[in-house]
């Protein structure tokens, strides 16, 4: 990655861990109101784009908004049903959702596409 692209995306994830710390934190702050839906829309999508490496860029942004919208919508739609809103477990439970994918995506970092493990067939 060059390093007129590493800039932004350095902000970007800084200004994100702000938002969920200050909303984790419950600090109350007028920055808070940026940051924190800033966390929840760019996080779970960046996850999901992460894992569409090697597909066509345009579409790896296209399902990563997707599924990040999704997510946000079947949490909110869940802590309702459930009775359990919360504004600090909905952003603990999209950074948890978020990291497993980041873990996926560094697990299979070296594997191609196509390719089988070894003794599983």
């Amino acid at each position: 990655m060059g390093r007129n692209r590493s800039i932004p995306v350095v902000v970007l994830g800084v200004a994100c861990a702000v938002g969920a710390v200050l909303a984790l934190a419950d600090i109350r702050t007028p920055v808070r109101m940026l940051l924190t839906p800033l966390f929840l829309f760019l996080v779970p999508g960046a996850a999901v784009a992460g894992l569409l490496r090697d597909r066509d860029p345009l579409s790896a942004l296209t399902v990563g908004a997707a599924a990040s919208l999704a997510v946000n919508v079947v949490l909110a739609e869940a802590m309702l049903l459930f009775d359990a809103w919360s504004p600090r477990a909905g952003v603990a439970t999209v950074g948890v959702l978020s990291f497993f994918l980041l873990v996926i995506r560094l697990l299979y970092r070296g594997r191609a596409p196509g390719e089988v493990e070894a003794g599983t067939k």
